[in-house]
């Protein structure tokens, strides 16, 4: 069974959501440089935007004062626009800025566009309005993207996609609903989850619950109602590795896969229930201790489908994953940095990697279900991350009262010798990786990293200044 991102259920379930820009065109209530100019700067607008693979929602096409910008801004929230775009085709009352700032809580684009390249008239100043909007906003503390170019550009057009995808993500993460399944795993302090850090960064709240909820509901479902996840799993096709048993007691699947089936509905469950817009829980030791099972196969497929959830209770983690979903550039492969050269990280982890990043299912180094490589317990999936793919690894994490994000880019390589679980090597020419994991490590960044396909640092970057977060 081939796996295709763009299928993911959490899309389609409301937990990620894609961008609906609101546009806003402030103008003059008289006409003032070159009005021709300006009308057909906003139709070129207009026709850039119409490319974008989003809705755009225009609640006015002249926004002049006040009364104007408080209207469209309460029916771009009525209509749920998620990143509001703001232009001046030729410049407008700067008065408006503070209004702006106070009306609308997330941070917002400003597009200043060029002049007429003909005539020696000033045929718009919207760089000039743009500035002064952006010195305004940032001087009350608003956080901004800012895009200056014609619409027709490429480069600008880029840059635009960029901006408006950061500003969506950045809004992604605040105002939400974090759950933690018991705590962190044994000694992992560096993924300790503060819930009055999160409130007071991302306006966001944590909601704790034990492992032993998580267990109940796990053993509580019938048969029958796991009849279409077990469907699911077996129709994945994955072979079955070396010491993997079929068990004997539960149908076709067996054993083992009935319970990756119970552990995939009760995370899904948690997510619709609890309207999680993430989630991290404590799989060692408590899951495989109590229950006989890692829930590995079943986090792999929740991953693939663009669920941003997390093991070993790394919340942040987590939320690394909600932002790339939001990006659109996902799915995640939370990964140990196991080791690493002067080019080269070794990605390794116990086997959870979406299917999106790893050898295709059926060949010698593609997904296959197999036991954990200490306790031989079911079920695990062993793979090996895809060479020659961009690549960028990254992390968000709280370090002395405040979010750091650090980013690299590079592309993935073969693995330099088998290993059991999940296996992969990320390789990078932009540094000396030695001198960085010091430096990182002064910093207190986590043992895990997000692992996403392409090369998106700059727009992860950006994501990060605008919840507040230093880049590294």
């Amino acid at each position: 069974m081939a796996y295709h991102h763009s299928q993911q259920r959490a899309l389609q379930s409301g937990i990620i959501i894609e961008p609906k820009l609101g546009l806003l065109i402030l103008g003059r209530k008289r006409p003032g440089f070159d009005p021709e100019w300006g009308a057909e700067v906003t139709r070129r607008i207009h026709a850039t935007l119409d490319q974008l693979p989003w809705q755009v929602y225009v609640p006015s096409n002249n926004i002049t004062d006040p009364p104007g910008l408080q209207r469209a801004l309460q029916s771009c929230r009525t209509e749920a626009v998620t990143v509001l775009l703001v232009v001046q085709p030729t410049i407008s009352d700067g008065r408006l800025a503070p209004l702006l700032s106070g009306l609308w809580s997330d941070p917002v684009v400003l597009w200043a566009t060029t002049e007429k390249p003909t005539g020696a008239m000033i045929s718009a100043n919207s760089l000039v309005g743009t500035h002064v909007m952006a010195a305004t906003l940032r001087q009350l503390g608003k956080q901004l993207e800012f895009v200056y170019g014609h619409p027709d550009d490429a480069e600008t057009r880029a840059h635009l996609r960029r901006s408006l995808a950061a500003v969506h993500a950045a809004g992604q993460l605040k105002g939400r609903s974090y759950g933690l399944v018991g705590y962190h795993a044994p000694g992992f302090v560096d993924f300790h989850a503060d819930p009055v850090f999160l409130a007071e960064q991302l306006n966001s709240h944590l909601f704790h619950m034990s492992t032993t909820e998580l267990i109940t509901m796990v053993g509580a479902y019938s048969p029958s109602e796991l009849q279409s996840e077990l469907e699911d799993l077996l129709a994945l096709g994955l072979p079955r590795g070396d010491g993997f048993g079929s068990g004997s007691d539960a149908g076709q699947g067996g054993t083992e896969i009935e319970m990756q089936a119970r552990y995939y509905r009760a995370f899904r469950d948690l997510f619709t229930e609890q309207a999680f817009d993430a989630m991290a829980f404590r799989c060692w030791p408590d899951l495989p201790t109590q229950t006989g099972h890692w829930p590995y196969l079943a986090l792999a497929k929740l991953v693939s489908e663009g669920y941003p959830i997390a093991m070993e209770g790394d919340i942040d983690g987590a939320l690394g994953s909600r932002i790339a979903e939001s990006l659109g550039i996902g799915p995640v492969y939370l990964t140990d940095w196991l080791e690493h050269t002067r080019d080269s990280i070794t990605i390794w982890h116990t086997g959870a990697a979406p299917f999106q990043l790893c050898n295709p299912i059926g060949s010698e180094t593609g997904p296959r279900l197999g036991v954990q490589f200490n306790n031989q317990l079911p079920t695990v999936v062993e793979a090996n991350i895809r060479a020659a793919m961009d690549a960028t690894v990254f992390r968000l994490w709280r370090f002395q009262g405040r979010y750091f994000l650090a980013s690299l880019e590079g592309r993935t390589a073969q693995p330099d010798c088998p290993r059991m679980a999940t296996n992969g090597r990320f390789e990078t020419k932009e540094l000396d990786v030695r001198e960085w994991f010091e430096e990182m490590m002064q910093l207190g960044m986590p043992h895990h990293l997000c692992v996403v396909e392409g090369r998106h640092a700059g727009t992860l970057r950006r994501v990060g200044r605008l919840i507040g977060a230093k880049e590294v």
